[in-house]
């Protein structure tokens, strides 16, 4: 059985090629070789000794997720549905916006925590993607969008806010995570690699001990009534456990606040006195928001909060002194928006514990 090296951070490459005989440089040349250029190639490899290119071809791959179908949406979001093998497709999102462009990764086919205004949720949870088919998206995409005419990558960030809760796989990400911040691989920053979580109070901790990268929370309500309901795992870690795991991250953070992501819902999250709540609530956490406009979908009861609303819960947070950004909605019309990612992942309702 060959070995898919796309998935191997250094130490895990450095310990195959000394299985197969090689000095422990080759690894970081392979490392630059499937990251850094894109290639999966070993014949193009063409400062790897003839002997150690054989040795590969007969005992690795580098083997990517392959496009089942790419959509371009009217504001330049582009949507990639992706095989992972078993009928199973995963969903990967490219925003490009002025000065930046963000890659949008999923970590789970489908998701087992079943969030109220999410369409993810809807769908089940299968499994948990290898660290390949994680970093899989991130290689697939670079060689989609090429360079620009500096030379230069499009893709600048990469947030962990696909399909899943990246924290409920947490070695395979934490694996990918190594390989984005390689310098000999993706040489991304810790700041602008962003792991997205509902609150899975253990491996927050453990993220901050083992690779701090910038973190998101999906908070979505002031008080542990209304977000047992949107966020069922809420009960297993409510929020006062969860905002002293952020307390703690932050010690470790690249950045100095931790973001709070919060769905704007229609007269069920978005009053004066969840505002008013909301500031209560995190006075101890250094923070910003991100306000997020509900997404619809197929069979929610839910509706978006009115730009009115909106601006009144924004101006209560602001008054407060805390920095609000209202999120802009991009690729709805191609249901790549912030709650919208399905793909063709069959709902088989697999659903795991939520044990960290």
């Amino acid at each position: 059985m060959t070995v898919n090296l796309l998935g191997l951070d250094s130490e895990k490459l450095a310990g195959f090629v000394a299985e197969i005989g090689e000095k422990p440089f080759r690894a970081r040349q392979l490392l630059r070789w499937i990251h850094h250029f894109g290639e999966n190639d070993f014949s193009r490899m063409t400062d790897l000794a003839k002997s150690f290119r054989e040795k590969l071809a007969g005992q690795a791959q580098i083997s990517v997720p392959d496009l089942v179908r790419g959509q371009d949406a009217s504001d330049g979001t582009k949507k990639w549905l992706l095989s992972v093998g078993g009928g199973n497709a995963i969903e990967t999102v490219f925003i490009p916006e002025s000065g930046r462009g963000t890659l949008c990764i999923s970590s789970q086919v489908g998701c087992a925590l079943e969030c109220s205004f999410c369409s993810t949720g809807r769908q089940g949870f299968n499994r948990n993607l290898s660290a390949d088919e994680i970093i899989g998206q991130l290689w697939w995409a670079n060689r989609a969008l090429g360079r620009d005419p500096a030379g230069e990558r499009i893709i600048s960030n990469v947030v962990m806010m696909g399909m899943g809760e990246p924290l409920l796989n947490f070695e395979n990400v934490v694996t990918a995570l190594n390989l984005m911040l390689d310098d000999s691989a993706y040489g991304l920053s810790r700041r602008r690699v962003t792991v997205s979580t509902s609150g899975v109070v253990p491996a927050m901790d453990r993220l901050a001990e083992r690779c701090p990268v910038a973190l998101a929370v999906s908070l979505h309500a002031p008080n542990d009534a209304l977000r047992d309901v949107l966020v069922p795992l809420n009960k297993k870690y409510p929020l006062s456990e969860l905002m002293a795991a952020c307390r703690r991250y932050i010690v470790h953070a690249p950045r100095d606040f931790i973001t709070f992501e919060y769905v704007m819902i229609d007269g069920i999250n978005d009053t004066v006195g969840h505002a008013r709540q909301l500031v209560r609530l995190v006075e101890e956490v250094p923070c910003k928001f991100n306000l997020i406009p509900f997404n619809p979908f197929p069979g929610s009861d839910y509706r978006r909060s009115s730009d009115a609303s909106i601006e009144r819960f924004r101006g209560i947070l602001n008054e407060a002194g805390i920095v609000v950004t209202t999120r802009r909605t991009r690729g709805d019309d191609i249901d790549a928006a912030c709650g919208q990612l399905a793909g063709q992942v069959r709902d088989k309702t697999k659903r795991s514990g939520v044990a960290a």
